[in-house]
């Protein structure tokens, strides 16, 4: 078959030449357009199907210079197109004056009547295919720049508006969406005036790609937050929602939704509102179900972002809204979601819907609150929880929303955001606010939200005096909060400065009351007081995670405290109902221990870097717990506690045992409890089992010490003393004249030491001094007629002490010898050795010498708790008692105190009965051995 004949149109040069020669000629030329008109169209023709569409086509066109005739010959059909009285019946349009400069870039399009005329065939056919070949151009950046560069944006501008054909207003529109992919060129075809054009369009074009090239334009030109502006205020959202509902197919569907997408980025009250005119949020939640991923995804973001304008929250909740948003963020958060990315504005819209009470019903019946909760425990969600746990502030007074949220554990999780470093609630403006009180503005920052807004508007109408004054039964809380206390600093800071309490007046005029400092933890505060004023809150307030929250952000933070914490803290010590919760979960001696004492379980053993404990962190303890005393002291109080310790299982009975001492000060209660039906032996019997709480020996040996308080009074205790030893004045030697070059007198007896050390003695001192070696030495042993006596298993520095003994020696410092300095092991020492030799030799009055030594060495002024557990492993009954009494005294401070029981307790292992008695001894202040109460 024979190859195709070459034509002109394959060369390049001949089609530009072609496209200059048209953009050339003048309105007054001689030529006549018709023999002109075939040429360029063929030429155009080509340009179109065979250049521009050819690899690198687009870049040969431009750097040739076809894109200037190409404008030029657009301006020309813009002018025709604009006066159609200046030329003739069945005249070319002439575009002389267009071609000599370029148009500016940016201005007003010309004033035209809408009513254009449709232009000729065979110039509609020319520009036709103009406008697709600078179309196909502006695909490429450098081709959009070049335009943008020789004033093409103005000639397009004015085709749209003259020009009313659809296949025109198709292509022009399809080049003005390419060009506005430069944000330059965006800016100039807002200033020229193009947006009401395109709008126009929307209205009065029939054909599906007419539209779709229309929707994609004002999609492109919405690239910023200032020209989606522009664009709503110009009523480009009005006819896009309205042809979603009636969109012929789903090509024109999805660009309805991808342009609808990109305005409501942000959304302004102008979108939301000609969205709503228009009837959008029907077929919106509508397409949230649609086959087509694209759309499905698209038309739920919409949704999103249309929370954010509190005005139509309303009617997006009526149209279904709530349950489509719910329901996805709960698709999205399942097993095979999205990333937790793609989750930020659902959760953002799921949120804001909380503001509105009609929404809050929808997403509670919607399962929404299961997935609020979930949000919260999910750590990949941390940057989301201020604002959900904000927007949970909404259902302050859904008793039924509440009850939900309790059971799904919503108390656990505030009292951790009280902990944790998460960064404030961000707001999101007036137009976010609710929409229950659409008067209502909001000024400040602090004052979005439902519930603030409710707040704020009882406030100013003079319902309320002040914050405080709104609680459930909208009356003032119940419990009074703590006097003021004065900052650490005298700085005046604008969250420090609180005026009093007013009382309620029932005039219209608004109150002079500030309120209180809202802050990241404000709303979290606030729902667990809302918890807090139920009947009974101790199953969900009174409980190892709820308290250590609380008190983490009373003692940390950096300021005084916000006052409804302390609030909330006053009323559950004031509820009876929350006593035995107190007692199971060690909430009294927690208190006591964090607040009074400055050890919180993190300081637990090892201490942290902390601020100095604060008085008002021990006054607030003290006053909690004579909260609590009060209480325990009352006839149902002393009823539950005796329930507790004669009833209950045997982790409350040694948690009721552990209390008392700290809320119990009545002796008739606290004797009879604990002495007359043995809860202090309960209690010490438990120290040595698997410990029910973290801090359980420290809460014990505070315990036990402020028990020995109480017994003291009524009890004056006979503390055993060991031979006094004055160190600074040892009492005289009586064996070291037996050592000397010349003894005085002779020694007449040498001991015999394993390692042959021979250590002169007497033979009647020794003989007298115990019934074993009167025995040995007088009798009818052997011995008795030996001048060299061996003594078996013993080292010289466990020897030492003995012999000393044997001579008369009391208090000469002979019995520090073998005893090692603090920190060292006992076991397997000299001093070991020394007080097994005293027993066996049946030297009492010696090993009680060792024992006082040992216990003035390692339980004096140089030894520390460490030291406690090596002394008690000695197993000796009387530094067992010297260990309890260090451990329990009141001058020890109460981290030794209970450093010193836990190595008690490691030291005792299994065989707890000498630990027991020995501490029991101490507490009741009688002497070891003696008969105790059982």
């Amino acid at each position: 078959m024979a190859a195709a004949k070459p034509t002109l149109t394959d060369s390049l040069s001949f089609c530009l030449a072609q496209l200059a020669a048209a953009a050339g000629e003048g309105l007054g030329g001689e030529k006549d357009p018709a023999a002109n008109e075939t040429p360029l169209g063929r030429a155009l023709l080509a340009l179109r199907t065979r250049h521009i569409k050819a690899a690198g086509g687009i870049e040969r066109f431009r750097a040739r210079g076809g894109l200037r005739p190409l404008l030029a010959l657009l301006r020309r059909a813009a002018t025709a197109g604009s006066a159609p009285s200046q030329a003739g019946p069945g005249s070319a349009p002439s575009a002389a004056s267009a071609a000599s400069s370029p148009a500016p870039a940016s201005g007003p399009a010309p004033s035209v009547p809408s009513s254009t005329p449709s232009p000729p065939v065979r110039l509609r056919k020319t520009l036709d295919l103009a406008l697709s070949i600078l179309a196909d151009c502006c695909t490429e950046g450098a081709c959009r720049a070049e335009v943008r560069r020789l004033g093409g944006i103005l000639p397009l501008v004015t085709i749209l508006q003259c020009m009313k054909t659809d296949s025109i207003q198709n292509r022009t529109a399809r080049a003005l969406g390419n060009l506005a992919m430069e944000p330059e060129s965006c800016g100039d075809i807002h200033c020229a005036g193009a947006v009401p054009l395109l709008v126009e369009s929307l209205t009065a074009c029939q054909d599906s790609q007419c539209l779709q090239s229309v929707v994609r334009a004002l999609r492109n030109l919405a690239d910023s937050p200032q020209h989606r502006l522009a664009l709503a205020q110009q009523g480009a959202v009005r006819p896009l929602a309205e042809l979603l509902a009636t969109a012929p197919d789903a090509a024109l569907t999805s660009a309805l939704v991808r342009a609808l997408l990109e305005l409501s980025r942000g959304c302004s009250r102008a979108c939301a509102e000609q969205l709503s005119l228009g009837g959008g949020l029907g077929p919106l939640v509508s397409l949230a179900s649609h086959p087509k991923r694209v759309i499905r995804e698209g038309t739920i973001l919409i949704l999103a972002n249309l929370c954010a304008q509190g005005l139509i929250r309303p009617a997006l909740g009526n149209a279904g809204g709530v349950e489509v948003l719910v329901d996805e963020l709960r698709q999205r958060r399942g097993p095979n979601g999205a990333s937790p990315a793609s989750q930020q504005p659902l959760v953002r819209a799921v949120c804001l819907l909380c503001r509105e009470a009609i929404n809050r019903a929808r997403l509670r019946d919607a399962g929404g609150l299961d997935l609020l909760i979930g949000l919260l425990r999910d750590p990949r969600a941390s940057a989301w929880h201020p604002r959900i746990v904000a927007a949970l502030v909404g259902f302050l007074y859904d008793t039924g929303a509440l009850g939900r949220l309790q059971a799904l554990g919503l108390v656990p999780l505030l009292a951790g955001q009280l902990c944790g470093e998460a960064g404030e609630e961000e707001e999101e403006g007036r137009e976010a606010a609710s929409w229950d009180f659409p008067e209502e503005r909001t000024p400040e920052r602090a004052q979005g939200g439902s519930f603030r807004s409710l707040r704020s508007w009882l406030i100013s109408e003079g319902y309320a005096a002040g914050p405080d004054d709104i609680s459930p039964d909208w009356s003032p809380e119940q419990c009074p909060p703590p006097e003021p206390v004065e900052p650490a600093s005298p700085v005046l800071t604008p969250t420090s400065l609180r005026a009093p309490r007013t009382q309620r007046t029932p005039s219209r005029s608004p109150a002079a009351a500030i309120e209180e400092p809202w802050g990241r933890e404000g709303p979290a505060l606030l729902l667990l007081s809302r918890f807090s004023q139920a009947p009974d809150p101790s199953g969900a307030l009174v409980t190892g995670p709820a308290l250590y929250g609380l008190l983490t952000y009373v003692t940390g933070a950096p300021g005084p405290p916000s006052p409804r914490a302390l609030r909330i803290l006053s009323r559950l010590t004031c509820n009876p109902a929350c006593l035995e919760a107190f007692v199971r979960s060690y909430g009294a001696a927690l208190l006591r221990a964090w607040l009074v004492l400055g050890v919180a379980p993190d300081d637990w053993p090892a201490p942290r870097a902390r601020p100095t404990l604060h008085s008002r962190h021990r006054e607030l303890g003290e006053r909690l717990l004579q909260n609590l005393t009060v209480q325990a002291e009352s006839p149902f109080g002393v009823g539950a506690l005796t329930h507790l310790l004669l009833s209950g299982s045997p982790e409350d009975r040694v948690a009721c045992a552990l209390t008392l001492p700290f809320i119990c000060r009545k002796p008739s209660v606290w004797r009879r409890l604990l002495l007359e039906q043995g809860g202090l032996r309960l209690l010490l019997a438990a120290l040595t089992r698997p410990a029910p709480h973290p801090l359980f020996l420290f809460f014990a040996a505070d315990s036990l010490s402020c028990l020995q308080d109480l017994v003291s009074p009524t009890m004056s205790p006979a503390v055993p003393r060991a031979v006094p030893m004055d160190l600074d004045s040892p009492s005289p030697c009586l064996y070291e004249p037996l050592l000397g070059p010349a003894p005085v007198p002779a020694p007449d007896l040498h001991f015999l030491l394993d390692s042959g050390l021979q250590l002169p003695a007497q033979r009647a001192a020794s003989a007298t001094a115990s019934p074993f070696f009167r025995a040995l030495l007088s009798g009818s042993f052997a011995e008795a007629q030996m001048d060299l006596v061996p003594l078996r298993g013993l080292s010289p520095g466990a020897a030492w002490p003995i012999l000393h003994h044997l001579h008369g020696c009391r208090g000469c410092g002979a019995a520090l010898g073998p005893v090692p300095p603090p920190g060292q092991p006992l076991l397997g020492s000299e001093a070991e050795e020394a007080l097994e030799a005293a027993g066996r030799f049946l030297l009492p009055g010696l090993e009680e010498e060792l024992e006082e030594a040992v216990g003035r060495i390692h339980l004096g002024p140089q030894g520390g708790p460490e030291s406690v557990g090596e002394v008690f492993r000695l197993g000796r009954p009387r530094l067992a008692a010297h260990c309890a009494r260090w451990t329990l005294g009141p001058e020890q401070c109460p981290r030794k105190r209970g450093l010193a029981l836990v190595g008690l307790v490691e030291a005792a292992g299994e065989e707890a009965g000498p630990l027991t008695e020995a501490l029991l001894a101490v507490v009741m202040g009688i002497e070891l051995g003696a008969r105790v109460p059982a």
